[in-house]
């Protein structure tokens, strides 16, 4: 199986959560990680520096697609950073978990 990190930004603590609720009720990812960040960006012309929420979800390949359809579900953001890094080595037992726990069908 291939495994990713898939990461988007969200701008408060609640909205990370929430976001991270949908995505474990939906069993799209295995484990999301939330931690503070600070992001400078231009967006529409002028600098931005923010407070913003990073998630880290750890997930399948075969679930990105449905992941990037309920991340986008429950974003806040106009245009939402939602990308994946595919993982060339994981530990084999880590791997099994994962894929328990994002199974191709859902319930």
């Amino acid at each position: 199986m291939d495994y990713l990190i898939a990461i988007t930004t969200v701008s408060s603590h609640q909205e990370a959560q929430a976001i991270a609720k949908q995505i474990m009720g939906l069993r799209l990812a295995a484990c999301i990680q939330i931690s503070e960040i600070e992001s400078f960006y231009h967006w529409e012309g002028q600098l931005q520096q923010e407070p913003e929420f990073r998630l880290l979800f750890k997930t399948t390949a075969a679930q990105y697609a449905a992941l990037e359809q309920a991340i986008k579900a429950h974003h806040p953001y106009e245009l939402p950073a939602i990308y994946a890094i595919a993982l060339d080595q994981v530990e084999a037992a880590y791997g099994h978990w994962i894929d328990a726990s994002v199974p191709l069908e859902h319930p």
